[in-house]
């Protein structure tokens, strides 16, 4: 049976420091039996060493729901803008498309 209750409104305030963003090109992820762990770096070139720009910590339900949220926002992006293809490797980078991978010994 299907649910009825009118969904609440939620009133969502961003401030201008959250506003501006944080770039990053690399995200990790983790998990505990309760939760997910998100921690979004920033990499540069020729830099030994990247920063955790932002951590985002959810339960697996939440973790789940943004992936499902992100699967719909990728698909309507394609629509209007086409296929999202993963760019070519350059010459010494890893196959997975330049941006290191600390989980893989590069013999994947």
């Amino acid at each position: 049976m299907a649910n009825n209750k009118p969904q609440q409104e939620i009133k969502v305030e961003l401030s201008p420091e959250v506003a501006k963003g944080n770039y990053c090109n690399l995200a990790m992820i983790a998990h505990s039996p309760s939760e997910f762990f998100m921690d979004f770096i920033t990499v540069a070139p020729n830099m030994p060493q990247a920063r955790v720009q932002t951590r985002v910590i959810m339960t697996p339900e939440n973790a789940k729901n943004l992936l499902h949220a992100l699967a719909e926002n990728v698909q309507r992006y394609e629509q209007t803008f086409g296929e999202i293809k993963p760019r070519a490797p350059k010459a010494g980078m890893n196959p997975g498309g330049g941006i290191p991978n600390p989980f893989m010994d590069g013999n994947a």
